[in-house]
């Protein structure tokens, strides 16, 4: 018995390693194919790497322009600055395409507890609100913590401004109080809606964002405020005080005004007719500069194709950087992309978009088949010297998902998270909270992932 223990565990060990052997085979085979391309991919990471350029360039829209609101100024100068820049560069086929985009204006706004005591609430209103027309509303408060707690306590809503001070989790959870809490309290008979910034306590910075009005719902001014304004506003209810709160927005809409998407390429050297897409947003709201969201993300994926130029890296397939215009209020560019190249989105073999900070740590989305996958995972394994080699389900951003429902193809994001959700959409949305390196490892990953997709003999997924 003890000699056939010990052959049988002779036998599990050969036959282990035997597997083992296996499995390094084909793992060694399946990677094979990436041996291509591990000569560009370090050419693309040194190149970006070794260079402030693309935090430059980010600096220079940020200081320069600044913020660029959809249908502003700001935004005509942006596009024009981006094409003339493009064109500098070297890229192909510069050019824009037309979109007609709303223009809401926020004029001059505040927010103030009169009783029980005068304090000053630190306010934006949010984006696409109603104003308060030409003099101030004042009305008693009602504090909630959820849109449960509102329907709860519906009753004692008619007249009042509601206040949701509902605490921050994740950005897709929170996000729905802001959208739709407006609509929830106008409903109950609320004059206004107050709603706790979607974001994490810090530094008294009020997130702004969008409101979405449902239909026949009344529509009722609405403002975002500081974690710290809705925590004292709760101590005081808590308390059984009678809170009053003046509110003034100007807010208001122009007519739409025409605008457009900013198109460049590297066009393919055997299949320019098939296209991977990648970029993201040039508008941003009106504070901060709009540097993470999303100027981070647009320099860092045309930085992408710029590198691909400068080092003479010409794949099979055209790369095409686009930056979309109104994200934060309509989507509009990411609408027109998908019908202006409806007939060719069944030659789009990826769309990728860089929408959720530059910050560490970073990761790709993906979304897609299993095979597609694997391989964007397999590609991702090139980036581990700069820590970008990671990817996990996800993949879907605002601008490019038009364009995957009706194209049916994959889809990839960048993200960087990090400190992203503290100052997106707020005053710190500044470039000086951008590392140069993030923006270089940022362009630098979004260059090799999308040149090795653009370049396989096969299509991402098939």
């Amino acid at each position: 018995m003890r000699h056939q223990h010990q052959r049988l565990i002779v036998f599990a060990c050969l036959l282990f390693a035997s597997l083992a052997s296996t499995a390094r085979a084909q793992t060694a085979a399946s990677a094979a194919w990436l041996d291509a391309y591990r000569e560009p991919a370090s050419q693309l990471i040194a190149a970006s790497t070794a260079s402030t350029f693309a935090w430059n360039r980010l600096a220079q829209l940020t200081d320069t322009i600044g913020h660029r609101l959809s249908g502003s100024p700001a935004l005509d100068r942006a596009i024009k600055w981006a094409i003339a820049e493009m064109t500098r560069d070297g890229l192909e086929n510069v050019h824009t395409e037309p979109v007609m985009i709303p223009r809401w204006v926020r004029g001059k706004e505040s927010a103030d507890i009169l009783a029980p005591a005068p304090h000053a609430i630190a306010m934006l209103g949010l984006g696409d609100s109603v104003g308060t027309g030409s003099t101030a509303i004042q009305a008693d408060v009602l504090v909630v913590q959820s849109m449960a707690d509102l329907d709860a306590r519906k009753d004692l809503a008619k007249g009042r401004i509601v206040v949701f001070n509902v605490p921050f989790t994740t950005y897709d959870e929170t996000r729905p109080v802001r959208t739709d809490g407006p609509s929830l309290a106008a409903a109950d008979g609320a004059v206004a809606a107050l709603v706790r910034s979607i974001g994490p306590p810090g530094l008294r910075l009020p997130h702004t964002g969008s409101v979405s009005y449902r239909a026949g719902a009344p529509k009722i001014p609405a403002a975002a405020i500081a974690t710290e304004d809705a925590d004292r506003l709760q101590r005081m209810a808590d308390r059984g005080d009678r809170i009053t709160i003046r509110l003034q927005m100007d807010a208001h809409f122009e007519a739409d005004v025409p605008s457009a998407n900013v198109v460049a390429e590297l066009r393919g050297r055997e299949r320019p007719d098939e296209v991977v897409v990648l970029g993201g947003h040039l508008d941003s709201w009106d504070v901060g500069a709009g540097a993470s969201d999303d100027g981070g993300g647009c320099i860092a994926a045309w930085d992408a194709l710029r590198l691909m130029r400068t080092l003479g890296l010409r794949p099979r397939r055209t790369i095409r950087v686009v930056l979309w215009v109104n994200e934060e209020n309509g989507t509009r560019g990411g609408i027109a992309y998908r019908d202006q190249h409806r007939a060719e989105l069944a030659k789009h073999v990826m769309m990728l978009e860089a929408d959720s900070g530059l910050f560490s740590p970073v990761s790709f989305g993906f979304n897609g088949n299993n095979k597609g996958m694997a391989t964007a995972t397999a590609i991702a394994s090139l980036l581990a010297p700069i820590g970008a080699d990671h990817v996990m389900i996800g993949g879907e951003e605002a601008d490019i998902d038009p364009s995957i429902q009706a194209g049916h193809m994959p889809s990839m994001s960048y993200d960087g998270t990090g400190m992203y959700f503290q100052i997106h959409h707020t005053q710190a949305d500044t470039v000086d909270k951008i590392a140069p390196a993030d923006v270089s490892r940022a362009a630098a990953a979004m260059a090799v992932m999308t040149y090795v997709v653009a370049d396989m003999p096969t299509r991402l997924g098939e």
